[in-house]
Parts: structure tokens; C-alpha cells; sequence
């Protein structure tokens, strides 16, 4: 039986914790063992001790709030867009339109070696204010968690010290996370950021001033020396003791942690050892605000220490092993994952960042846009735009145009049908770049076909190094792959075809954006029966491949049954299936999308040249201008929305009366 205890924490607050302290932009060196002055190329991140610490929490399902500011530039709004998307609440981030967003710049030179320059002078978050939020604000949370650096100038002391009050005023429960930085305290080089410890009575005192007002604090075996301004570990808690009640927890790396409720033991031995799951490391940077993430994740839902420290530890050990820090930050599916895998087998579990299934969870569970509905027009077609120009004598630098005008018009049926968040489109770069810049940052679903025209087997368009391409797309574009594949090929082409298929999955993996399979099954030899489409995406599923996407023909009710059962078992996490349409016809289309409304995984469609094929012809041989386009495009496209809404509205009613039925029986 569970035990019984009193919650830490006031009942009905809408918020669990609210984080004051750095928000800032982290650009993460991409060559790994290289010194920051060799480093080429960065990746960019949130970063910032506190917004790490909010991203990671409200990742673990907390609801986070996060109090800072950033600065009116493109930085800030990444931040912001960031945050927003985990889920975190970010109504108390104020726009500084006086001071830039914070900058980062950080290196993994060995495994020793984490070379770290901070751009902070007269930055947006040093600036937070105690006009920036309210008492009621503080109020509405469970905890108040306040990073070290935000008591080291007088503007952030002060305002630190006004949320604390707030906070013990209304039953919030307190947090520090140390989180030292010389530098960030004046006390290095401005350019030394990579210095972990230098001892300062100046900010001993001043630590110690503000340890009375905490209830937890959580610190390295460095930081708890600077907060009691001993050498020894054990003494230097003994000071803390003397003027803070609150739980210590020590961070202790490969070891685990401590947590110390009560009077300090006479060696830091003797005080309870959390053990985590050790791993090699790439990466230190971030673990500690990991770390922090998982202790509160289990803490304030009021779970045991030591499930806490499990949570804490294993969050801790995941990120050490990944690059970068809050987009390493753990999902519960990821710390249930690897617990019970580090369980079994240990020695495997060294190395997460080599585990496949763990990297997929890392992928697909965190918060991710939801396409309940992709309405899309497909106009990557190259090979059959090119022909079409070279029939009516156009130049084939007006095939361009012609797709800007494509966005042109779905943008128009966007705004009249009132589509936000429902719009596809599928576009190349060969003739489509300009409609791709277009499209692309509008929250549309946006994918860009990688396979070279009519290839069989699959050939890439821009070579074979198809991670090379992905480097440069934004993050928002869908990899599109058309493959002809049929699962009784010929042993060798059927095994040419999956390897390209396997490069480019791992290549997404890599890049980070989704991949969408188009599978065509050839129609010219082997037998199409009924399973023929349901055993190709099984023998995908088998090679371990798992598309956030597929693309397919319209089929039968049953082989939609077939297909919704194989994806609900062998990947939960798939994002949906939109319909081809080739060239047929709208009649027949509406038929088909009957048999895939009814279907669980179907989420639309993606029509091309039965939306653009005439309006086009007629375009290139200047039988119509731009609006004429324009508009029959628009036409037959919102035709096929209304077929496709049609149909599932019909589907909606039929399952409504099965589901009827049965509770009546």
C-alpha cells in the first residue's frame, strides 16, 4: 500500500512552477572535439539556466510558466516560439525593445573540455523587473524556482527578492538552483565561462543572505562550496545548514545524488547515495538543468526523494549523452524507456545515444503540431510541368512563376475557407524554390520531394549523400519520398530500393525533419492483391522504418482496416496517411475518399495534377492570365476539399450510429 502523506504544496494553483532567471539563445559547436576557434558551423538552441529548466519540466508535463525577458529580435522570438510549443507559459516574458537576447556560445572540444562565452552585457533577461509581474502572478503557482545568477547584479537581486517574498507570503514553495558562474558574477575573464569554481567571500554572503528564504536548493559539490565558502564539501553543507532548513540536494555526477533533509552527516559518504545509470559522456552542459527538470518533475507531484533522484539522474544521464540541452531534455516515454532498459541490460544502456528505439522516442513523443486534417496541393511535379511547357512553346524559366502563383492561390482558399492549420502543399526546388521560400514559415504542411523523377530503383534528386541536402532545409519541410516499390521485387532491386530508403530515414533522423513515404506499388508484372500495399509498409515496419508519413493510392474499406490495424501496432506515433491522386478525376477521387474517410489513420490528401494539369497548359500557352489560373485552381482544389469534408462528415455519421448500436445491444 502506497504511503499516505500531506502534499508539500497549496491546493488548485493553475501553475506548478514558475522560473525566474536566464533565457538566452545557446549556439552549440556541431564539430564535436574540435576548439571553439576551429568550430565551422553551430546549432542553435534555447538555452539559459531557467528556461532550460522550464522547457524541461513542462517536456516531463508540468505546467511551467516562465518569468524573464527577451529582446525585441529574431532570437527572442525563437525563444518564445520554443518555449510556447513544450507547452511552457510564457504570458510573463516581457519584449525588451532597449536590450538584444542573450547569446551563448559553447564547445565540446573532449570530454573534459566545454569551452563557453557568454554574450550578456546589458542583456534582456538581466533586466527583469519586479513591474513585471505581480503578487497574484507568484500566487497562482506551486513553487518559485530563482537561478544563482539572477541575485548577481543589483537590478536582478532586487527583483529575485520580490518574487521571494511574494512566494512566502502565499504558501509558495521555494527553490534555488545555484547554478554558479564566475563570470556571470565578474570574477574571470569575460570570455572564461568554461570556469566552474573560484571562491569569493562577496558572494558566500551574499548567498547565504538568500538561503533562509528557500525550501529546496540543488547544487554541484562546487556550487554548495561557494554557498558555504568552505573548501571541504561537508563543511561547506554544515554552512548552509546554519542558515537553511531546506532540503540540500548535491549533485554528484557519474555518482548520483544526496539529498539531506535534516543535520549534515560527518562525511558526505554517510548522507544517502541516489545512484543514477552511468554513461558515457559527450556533453556536461545542461545535465545539471536536466537534472533539475526530473527532480521537479517527481517532486512536485509530490512523489518520494528517491523517485525524484531516479527521475533527476536519468534525465541528468540522457542529456549528457546528446548535443545540445533543452531539445535533449527527456519525455516521460524516454525516462520510462531507458530505466527499464538500463535494468535489464547496463552495459547496453552506456551509451543511450546509440540506442535506436530510445532516439526514436527522443524524435516523435515530445509535443509536436497536431495535423488532425492535411488538405494539400501537390505541385512537385517536375518531369510532367516540363513537358507541358515544351507542348505549348513556353520557356521553361515560367514554370517558376507559374508555382508561385500555386501558393498564391492556396493561400487565397486558406484565407476564405478559413483553413489555418488544415493547408498542404507539396513543392520541389528544381522549379518550385521561390514558392518554397514562399510557403514556407506560413504553418502550412509543407513537403519537398528528395527522389529523382520516374527512378526505379530509387535515385535521389541532388546525389546520393542525401544527408548533405537536408543540412540546408528548414526544419518545417517534410522529406517526400515517391518510391515504386512492390514487396515481391526481385531479391536485388527490392534490397537497392530499401538501403536508399534506409539513408534517407536515417538522414531525416539526423536533420530532424519528418519524412513522408509515397509507395506506389508498380503495376507492370507482379500481381497488386488485396495485401500487396498492407505487405510493403509491413516489410518497411520489419527493416525498422518507421515515417512520421505515408502516401498512398485510395483503396478499399478493408485494405484501409488493414493498414489502420498495422500502424496502430507497430507505430503509435505515426503522424497519419494523406491520399495520391496521379491524374484521376475528381469523380473518382470523391469515390475514393469514402473508403479512406472511414479510415482511423487517413488525414487527407494530396491532389496535384488534377488541380493544375489544364489551368496550367492553358497558363504556358497564354490562353489565360494569372487570376484566370488562379481561380479554376482554386476551383477544382476546393471542390476536393468539400468531397473530402463531405466524406468524412458522412464516415463521422455512420460510426456514430455503430457506436449507437452497440451500446444499445
Amino acid at each position: 500500500m502506497a504511503e499516505q502523506h500531506h502534499s508539500r504544496f497549496a491546493a488548485d494553483r493553475p501553475l506548478d512552477i514558475v522560473c525566474l532567471g536566464r533565457l538566452a539563445v545557446d549556439l552549440y559547436a556541431q564539430q564535436v572535439g574540435a576548439r571553439l576557434e576551429d568550430v565551422s558551423t553551430f546549432a542553435k538552441y534555447l538555452g539559459g539556466s531557467s528556461a532550460n529548466i522550464a522547457f524541461g519540466c513542462a517536456r516531463l508535463g508540468l505546467k511551467s510558466s516562465m518569468l524573464a525577458r527577451v529582446g525585441n529580435d529574431h532570437m527572442g522570438r525563437f525563444l518564445l516560439e520554443t518555449l510556447e510549443r513544450e507547452g511552457c507559459d510564457i504570458s510573463h516574458v516581457r519584449t525588451d525593445n532597449e536590450r538584444l537576447t542573450a547569446l551563448v556560445l559553447l564547445g565540446l572540444e573532449d570530454r573534459d573540455t566545454f569551452p563557453l562565452v557568454f554574450y550578456r552585457e546589458n542583456c534582456a533577461d538581466m533586466a527583469v523587473d519586479e513591474a513585471d509581474f505581480d503578487e497574484a502572478y507568484i500566487a497562482s503557482s506551486k513553487a518559485l524556482l530563482i537561478t544563482g545568477t539572477h541575485f548577481s547584479t543589483e537590478q536582478v537581486n532586487r527583483t529575485s527578492r520580490r518574487a521571494l517574498e511574494y512566494a512566502r507570503r502565499n504558501n509558495v514553495r521555494t527553490i534555488l538552483d545555484i547554478d554558479y558562474r564566475p563570470v556571470l558574477w565578474g570574477l574571470t575573464g569575460k570570455a572564461d565561462g568554461e570556469t566552474r569554481f573560484v571562491a569569493n567571500e562577496g558572494v558566500t554572503a551574499h548567498l547565504q543572505r538568500i538561503l533562509p528564504l528557500m525550501d529546496l536548493v540543488t547544487g554541484t559539490e562546487e556550487e554548495f562550496r561557494i554557498a558555504g565558502g568552505k573548501d571541504r564539501l561537508v563543511d561547506a553543507l554544515a554552512m548552509v545548514r546554519k542558515v537553511t532548513s531546506a532540503t540540500l540536494v548535491v549533485k554528484r555526477g557519474p555518482l548520483g545524488c544526496s539529498i539531506i533533509e535534516g543535520p549534515i552527516p560527518a562525511s558526505i559518504d554517510d548522507a544517502p547515495i541516489h545512484g543514477g545509470v552511468e554513461v558515457e559522456v559527450l556533453n556536461v552542459l545542461g545535465a545539471g538543468d536536466a537534472f533539475a527538470s526530473g527532480f521537479l518533475s517527481g517532486w512536485l507531484r509530490d512523489e518520494s526523494l528517491e523517485a525524484c533522484a531516479r527521475s533527476a539522474n536519468a534525465s541528468g544521464a540522457l542529456v549528457v549523452s546528446r548535443h545540445g540541452c533543452a531539445p535533449a531534455m527527456p519525455t516521460p516515454a524516454e525516462l520510462d524507456y531507458f530505466l527499464d532498459a538500463a535494468k535489464q541490460d547496463p552495459v547496453r544502456m552506456r551509451r543511450p545515444d546509440k540506442d535506436a528505439t530510445l532516439a526514436r522516442l527522443h524524435r516523435v513523443s515530445p509535443n509536436r503540431k497536431q495535423w488532425d486534417e492535411v488538405l494539400g496541393f501537390a505541385f512537385d511535379h517536375r518531369n510532367q510541368l516540363f513537358e507541358l511547357a515544351q507542348q505549348t512553346g513556353a520557356s521553361e524559366t515560367r514554370i517558376s512563376t507559374l508555382k508561385s502563383l500555386f501558393v498564391d492561390a492556396v493561400a487565397q482558399t486558406e484565407k476564405e475557407l478559413k483553413l489555418e492549420g488544415r493547408i498542404g502543399v507539396l513543392i520541389d526546388d528544381r522549379y518550385g524554390q521561390d514558392a518554397l521560400n514562399a510557403a514556407t514559415g506560413r504553418g502550412w504542411w509543407i513537403g519537398r520531394p528528395v527522389e529523382l523523377p520516374g527512378s526505379m530503383p530509387l535515385v535521389f534528386d541532388h546525389g546520393r549523400s542525401i544527408g548533405t541536402s537536408l543540412t540546408e532545409w528548414p526544419r518545417e519541410q517534410v522529406a517526400k519520398c515517391l518510391v515504386q516499390y512492390h514487396p515481391d521485387h526481385p531479391h536485388e532491386l527490392r534490397l537497392e530500393q530499401e538501403a536508399q530508403i534506409r539513408s534517407l530515414y536515417e538522414a531525416c533522423q539526423a536533420s530532424g525533419n519528418e519524412l513522408l513515404l509515397e509507395v506506389i506499388v508498380p503495376k507492370n508484372g507482379l500481381p497488386v492483391e488485396e495485401d500487396t500495399v498492407y505487405r510493403a509498409l509491413k516489410r518497411l515496419y520489419n527493416l525498422g522504418i518507421y515515417p512520421e508519413w505515408w502516401k498512398l493510392e485510395p483503396m478499399s474499406a478493408k485494405q484501409w482496416q488493414s493498414v489502420d490495424a498495422l500502424i496502430a501496432e507497430r507505430d503509435p506515433y505515426c503522424r497519419g496517411v494523406v491520399l495520391l491522386g496521379l491524374s484521376a478525376a475528381v469523380d473518382q477521387l470523391r469515390d475514393g475518399f469514402k473508403a479512406a474517410a472511414l479510415s482511423k489513420t487517413c488525414r487527407g490528401f494530396t491532389v496535384g495534377r488534377t488541380i493544375f494539369h489544364e489551368p496550367s497548359r492553358a497558363w504556358l500557352a497564354n490562353e489565360i492570365d494569372d487570376k484566370e489560373l488562379i481561380a479554376r485552381v482554386r476551383r477544382t482544389f476546393e471542390t476536393l476539399i468539400d468531397a473530402w469534408r463531405d466524406a468524412r462528415a458522412s464516415s463521422d455519421h455512420v460510426q456514430d450510429r455503430r457506436v449507437k448500436q452497440e451500446q444499445a445491444a
